[in-house]
């Protein structure tokens, strides 16, 4: 017997392949640098596929995330985004998106100089929780929006032997 009959696959997906997998997914985990440590959260989100396509998620305030966002020195703070699919040892799909990341708290964001942006970013996210940012949200303490902007989309499969 030779390894190929018994040996998983491995492929690259293709930029569509990848907003597909971002578009059925809902959770999805945020790694950004918070002074000389890394940490990584996990989020609901949703994604948008519109142009180069935008994932918007929400946090609570006083938490590692919203508190970076805030101070960060330049507009586009750099993030990565990463969502898996998986099935089994060999079967599975991983998404990992890098970009730039908006935080809109209130009063320290330049998303409330711009209401329009904030009701349209509430508006997808409200695709995932009907009642977000209502009197009946589940999560009323996670009122901070986020939106990270998709620069790179790459992913990864493994499929098990044939």
């Amino acid at each position: 017997m030779t390894g190929t009959a018994t040996t998983p696959r491995f492929r690259t997906l293709s930029h569509v392949e990848c907003e597909v997998i971002l578009s059925r997914n809902y959770v999805g985990r945020l790694a950004y640098a918070r002074g000389e440590h890394i940490d990584i959260i996990p989020l609901h989100y949703v994604f948008s596929g519109d142009g180069n396509g935008w994932i918007y998620a929400r946090t609570a305030q006083g938490t590692h995330l919203e508190e970076t966002g805030n101070n960060a020195v330049h507009k586009s703070w750099p993030v990565a985004f990463e969502v898996d699919e998986v099935e089994g040892l060999f079967s599975w799909r991983s998404v990992v998106v890098h970009g730039s990341f908006h935080a809109a708290a209130p009063g320290n964001s330049e998303w409330k100089t711009n209401a329009a942006k904030w009701d349209e970013a509430a508006r997808i996210f409200r695709t995932l929780i009907p009642d977000a940012f209502t009197d009946a949200d589940p999560t009323a303490f996670r009122y901070i929006l986020l939106r990270i902007q998709v620069i790179e989309i790459s992913g990864r499969e493994a499929e098990p032997p044939a």
